[in-house]
């Protein structure tokens, strides 16, 4: 070991800041694999403190959106909205007088790989921001006869998932003749998706996945450069115009979310009282519980039905990020 140490492994001594310390950094090619043994296993970059704090800039100073954020630093939205609640809790704890574990933060960051903050268009990206995750529905094989003559596009592969019936023609050509258009029609209103099923199998029609990735404005831009390869000026400014359009929707839709709730609650407020209780109107009913009486709908039926919030091995914090 020590031969090791004195001779090839002598590089390794001394760390280089701003770079990762892996043995595998005496091979030639071996990119962000620390295990020699385990060539599979790719080391994941993280984000810099000067890019989290140009996120955290961007969202909550220039009042920029999430999705426009996380299309020009190459971060997903949901690490995006991650960010700027971290952040905030920084400064939270700051104001408190908290002390943070900042040399722990910069030793992690001196022990993996770090995106830095760079404002060159043809930056890498942090990561994938239009992953789409595999749908429940598409698990199962299904082997539907097709003829020679009929056009099956993603669409009909959607309706058949959720065994919805095939759209007419009409539909089909007015869609196929503005893709776009038809994508917009749905990301800007969701609650407009065809359902299918009765009761508790009652489920949206399974859409393709130019709507359900999460920039579906991505797709129109990149169609639009490569009809019109020559505007790109015309064709950024049709970029800006959509996703303006999508916030634009987004927002309306979270507004009148807030507006239903409000109306389908009372609030009282004792005089004197730092309280204020909102009592909320339920139906019990099968919809409202479920066939197994763990409906949230109906909270009051619930008294009888065993609960697992104490019991052990059930997860009880949050496993994903609302943005």
């Amino acid at each position: 070991m020590f031969a090791w140490i004195n001779g090839e492994g002598a590089a390794l001594k001394q760390h280089t800041p701003g770079r990762t310390n892996y043995i595998t950094r005496l091979k030639a090619n071996a990119g962000n694999r620390p295990f020699p043994l385990n060539p599979n296993f790719i080391s994941e970059p993280i984000l810099s403190e000067e890019l989290r704090n140009e996120i955290y800039r961007r969202v909550v100073d220039r009042k920029q959106s999430v999705r426009a954020v996380s299309v020009d630093l190459g971060v997903d939205m949901r690490r995006v909205a991650a960010v700027v609640r971290l952040v905030e809790l920084e400064k939270r704890w700051r104001q408190q007088g908290k002390s943070l574990a900042l040399p722990y933060a910069r030793a992690v960051h001196e022990m993996v790989p770090v995106t830095n903050l760079r404002n060159d268009l043809d930056a890498r990206p942090h990561e994938s921001i239009n992953d789409l995750p595999v749908h429940r529905l598409t698990d199962p094989q299904i082997f539907y006869p097709v003829s020679e003559s009929r056009q099956f596009t993603r669409v009909d592969a959607g309706r058949v998932f959720s065994a919805a019936p095939a759209l007419p023609h009409r539909e089909v050509e007015r869609d196929a003749a503005d893709p776009d258009e038809a994508v917009s029609k749905i990301t800007q209103n969701p609650s407009h998706i065809e359902r299918v099923g009765k009761g508790d199998d009652e489920q949206q029609v399974l859409q393709p996945a130019d709507v359900r990735i999460p920039h579906p404005h991505l797709v129109a831009h990149e169609r639009q450069m490569r009809s019109n390869p020559n505007e790109i000026r015309e064709n950024m400014k049709l970029y800006r115009e959509r996703l303006q359009q999508e916030e634009a929707a987004e927002q309306e839709r979270k507004r009148l979310a807030k507006e239903r709730a409000e109306q389908q609650s009372v609030r009282v407020q004792p005089e004197g009282s730092r309280f204020e209780f909102r009592i909320k109107d339920v139906v019990v009913s099968r919809e409202t519980t479920g066939a197994d009486g763990r409906g949230a709908q109906a909270p009051g039926r619930r008294y009888g039905v065993p609960t697992y919030d104490r019991k052990k091995g059930q997860v009880k914090i949050p496993t994903r990020v609302e943005v």
